[in-house]
C-alpha cells in the first residue's frame, strides 16, 4: 500500500496515514513560473494499492488538476490500482442543468478522473447522492452522520440534548439525512421550508414542526458563506427554539464564513470534520467567540483509515455506512 497526499489538506492526509500505520509516500509537487503544475513520485509504486488523498476544496481548480496528475503519474508509473480519496469532493453541487445552455460539471469531472486513470472514489457526503452515477468505476460515499451521533451521545455537555433535541433540516432536500439522525437519537425532527412568496421579495423561512422550548440540531452537508444557515437559526429562534446548533460535513466557511458562525447570536454551536483544512481552527477544538459559541472541528481520520485498509485487504466496507 501506498498513501500519497495532495496539497489540499496534508492534515488530515498525516492523519489518515497514521491511522493506517503507514507513511505518506514521498513526492515533489512542482508549480512552474506560468503556474502549470507538475509532480515526481520519488518511490516505487510498481504494483501497489495506491491511495492518493486529495480534497477538490479552494482553490478547486488548482486542487483537482494537482489530483489528476498525481493519478497520471502513478498510472504511468504501473500502479496497481489508484484510489482517489477525495474526502470533499468539489462541483459536487453542480450536478444537473438548473437552466438552459449550463453544463453539468460534476459529470465532466468524472470524466476527467476515470481518465486520468483512477479505479476507484473515496468520499464523504457527496451534495447529490446521484453523482455516483455519473462514474463507472466504483464510488463509496462515507456519511459523517455516525459521527456526529456519536458525538452528541458521548459529549458531556450534549447528552441532554441528544435526549431532549429536535433533530432540523435547512431544506426540503435533506429531509432523508434529518430523518435518518432523528432515527437514531430518536428524536422528532422539524424542516425550515425556504419559499418566496412572489417576485423581488426576500426569501422566506417557514418551520414546519414543533420546535418550542426545544433545543434545535441542524444537519447538513455542506455550510459555505453561512448565510442561510444563519437566517435558518434565526428563524428557529424566533419560533422559539431555546438554542440552536448545526453538524454539518463540509465547512468551505467562503467569504468570511468563519467569522461570521462565531459571531452569531442564533447558532450557539457549529461542528463540522476536516474535509477541508480549515486555517483557523483547530481539530476537537472549541474557539470561543465571546458569545458563549463555538465552532468545533470533528476528525474523519480514523473512517477513512478504515476504509482504506478494507479496500485494501478486499473487505466489506458496508459496516461504515451503518
Amino acid at each position: 500500500m501506498k498513501i500519497i497526499a495532495g496539497n489540499s489538506n496534508k492534515q488530515l492526509s498525516k492523519s489518515i496515514a497514521h491511522h493506517c500505520g503507514q507513511h505518506l509516500c514521498e513526492v515533489e509537487l512542482i508549480k512552474f513560473a506560468d503556474n502549470e503544475l507538475s509532480c515526481m513520485i520519488k518511490e516505487n509504486v510498481r504494483g501497489e494499492d495506491v491511495f492518493i488523498i486529495q480534497s477538490t476544496s479552494n482553490p478547486a481548480n488548482d486542487y483537482l488538476m494537482e489530483l489528476l496528475i498525481i493519478i497520471d503519474a502513478c498510472k504511468r508509473a504501473s500502479a496497481g490500482r489508484i484510489t482517489a480519496v477525495i474526502p470533499y469532493f468539489g462541483y459536487a453541487r453542480q450536478d444537473r442543468k438548473p437552466v438552459s445552455r449550463t453544463p453539468i460539471t460534476g459529470r465532466l469531472v468524472a470524466n476527467m478522473l476515470e481518465v486520468a486513470g483512477a479505479n476507484r472514489i473515496v468520499t464523504m457526503d457527496l451534495h447529490a447522492g446521484q453523482i455516483q452515477g455519473f462514474f463507472d468505476i466504483p464510488v463509496d460515499d462515507l456519511g459523517a452522520m455516525p459521527l456526529f451521533v456519536e458525538d452528541l451521545e458521548t459529549h458531556p455537555k450534549r447528552m441532554i440534548i441528544a435526549k431532549n433535541g429536535v433533530i432540523v433540516s435547512p431544506d426540503a432536500g435533506g429531509v432523508a439525512r434529518a430523518r435518518k439522525v432523528a432515527k437514531k437519537l430518536q428524536l422528532d425532527i422539524a424542516i425550515i421550508d425556504k419559499r418566496r412568496e412572489r417576485a423581488n421579495q426576500a426569501e422566506a423561512m417557514n418551520v414546519i414542526g414543533d420546535v418550542k422550548k426545544k433545543k434545535c440540531i441542524i444537519v447538513d452537508d455542506i455550510v459555505d458563506t453561512g448565510k442561510t444557515l444563519i437566517k435558518g437559526a434565526e428563524a428557529l429562534r424566533n419560533e422559539g427554539a431555546s438554542q440552536v446548533m448545526a453538524y454539518i460535513t463540509h465547512g468551505v466557511l467562503s467569504n468570511g464564513g468563519a467569522q461570521r458562525m462565531e459571531d452569531s447570536e442564533a447558532l450557539s454551536t457549529l461542528v463540522i470534520t476536516d474535509t477541508i483544512q480549515q486555517e483557523k481552527l483547530r481539530h476537537n477544538f472549541s474557539v470561543p467567540t465571546g458569545r458563549n459559541n463555538s465552532v468545533e472541528v470533528l476528525s474523519i481520520a480514523p473512517m477513512f483509515a478504515e476504509a482504506i485498509r478494507r479496500i485494501n485487504h478486499n473487505e466489506s466496507i458496508s459496516i461504515l455506512f451503518e
